[in-house]
């Protein structure tokens, strides 16, 4: 029921959509950036690191070179007693792991070699005791010198505050960005929804800066005026109808019941004549909009007020299950018309040869609607005729009995319950019949 109004399970607005593509557009520019400064800076701090380590390797060398075998015990010792730099002797069963990692380690240590000749050695472990180690010889011996990696690795740790903060205003600018682009649209979607519940009255912004929203705006705005000059222009030319035509009917009534002398006659000439007055005024409803005042009425106290009119159980037979307490929001006299209209529907068509028409009217809450149902229990509608049932002037075929009306009373339904807000589905029924829906936001 209402498969028309089904929306797909994803569904996602022009503004969530475009906020997402921006989003994620300036976040992987943002990462892009953040690791294009992180190679950038890599290489120069390699080569910073790669002279200071140097410079210690060579100040190491000269103090060890410098001295005699006893005291350079001693200088051992008191440089293995140092927390950032360390160096100790080189045994040959030493187990070591290579520097080269990673791209800042490998330009490291290649500026290490070229610094300190190709046989220098840079590992990140000795016999499994992590640092930075850089092997250097003295003649014939071999020592290690021993300082801490961490200040010498390249890693997003450090930017990890202003990545947060570049990510926010990321998505901070693209919600004002995205607010701003979908500005224009919101409003021209507004001004269609209220054009197609019958209000011309669009005042979209002709001077906006934007040259392409300017001129959409300028034509809608020129589209509503037109539409409401039509709708105007229809309005006034079906009012003139009514008045042109209903006075020679009058009058002809007049001399039909003065001047024929079988009742009979007159009767039935009395019946065409107020046929044809009801087609006028069937014109009218569906030409004229009225003014809508929506408030909670009482749903079942409107039906029977509208059923009451229909007293002849000969042709129609209505009845009500409806709550006494339901309210839904609606105009009384909107929704008046609208059964109005269904119900002599049904005293024309929905009921078999010879017969009386029974209507039933129920109802079913779902959520924050109110379904009301009215069902006859005729022949139905073909199914290749169903859609066009609420068209105007259509009036179904000969199975439905003789057509006699202007063929306006569904259109006019449909156009009614649009104007209240609510939506319209005809079906026929199972068992036989036609069933009409007519769902209504519930009042509280």
């Amino acid at each position: 029921m209402f498969s028309d109004l089904a929306k797909p399970r994803l569904a996602l607005n022009l503004f969530w959509r475009t906020f997402a593509l921006l989003a994620l557009l300036l976040s992987g520019g943002v990462l892009a950036w953040q690791q294009t400064f992180k190679v950038l800076e890599a290489e120069p701090r390699a080569l910073e690191s790669a002279q200071q380590l140097a410079g210690l390797v060579n100040l190491s060398r000269v103090a060890l070179a410098n001295t005699d075998s006893i005291n350079r015990v001693s200088v051992l010792s008191t440089l293995a007693r140092s927390d950032a730099v360390q160096v100790r002797v080189a045994e040959q069963h030493d187990r070591w792991q290579a520097y080269d990692t990673n791209a800042f380690a490998t330009r490291l240590a290649s500026e290490l070699r070229g610094r300190l000749g190709p046989d220098t050695v840079v590992a990140r472990s000795v016999n499994q005791e992590p640092g930075l180690w850089v092997r250097f010889s003295i003649g014939e011996d071999a020592y290690w010198l021993q300082t801490s990696a961490a200040p010498l690795s390249v890693t997003l740790s450090s930017n990890a505050w202003w990545l947060g903060i570049a990510l926010i205003a990321t998505a901070l600018g693209s919600a004002l960005i995205t607010r701003l682009i979908n500005q224009p649209l919101r409003e021209l979607s507004f001004a269609a929804h209220r054009i197609r519940e019958g209000e011309y009255d669009s005042r979209l912004d002709e001077s906006t800066r934007t040259s392409e929203i300017r001129e959409v705006n300028m034509g809608f705005n020129r589209m509503a005026r037109e539409l409401a000059k039509m709708e105007e222009d229809r309005t006034v030319m079906l009012a003139g109808i009514s008045h042109d035509l209903r006075t020679p009917l009058a009058r002809l009534r007049l001399e039909a019941e003065m001047s024929v002398p079988d009742e009979q006659a007159r009767l039935f000439m009395a019946q065409d004549i107020d046929q044809l007055d009801g087609i006028i005024n069937k014109f009218m409803d569906y030409a004229r909009p009225s003014e809508l005042q929506l408030q909670p009425i009482p749903l079942a106290e409107v039906v029977e007020r509208e059923a009451q009119g229909f007293r002849k159980p000969e042709q129609i037979r209505i009845q009500v299950q409806l709550p006494a307490d339901l309210r839904v929001w609606a105009d009384e006299t909107e929704l008046g018309r609208v059964l109005l209209n269904l119900f002599e529907n049904a005293r024309r068509y929905g009921h078999a040869p010879d017969e009386a028409t029974l209507v039933m009217v129920t109802q079913q809450v779902a959520g924050p609607w109110v379904d009301l149902q009215v069902r006859d229990f005729g022949p139905g509608v073909p199914a290749d005729k169903m859609n066009r049932l609420t068209t105007p002037f259509f009036r179904g075929d000969a199975a439905r009995t003789a057509a006699t009306g202007a063929g306006l009373g569904l259109a006019i339904v449909e156009k009614s319950v649009q104007r209240l807000g609510g939506q319209l589905e005809i079906s026929n029924a199972q068992g036989g019949g036609l069933l009409t829906v007519i769902r209504l936001q519930k009042a509280q």
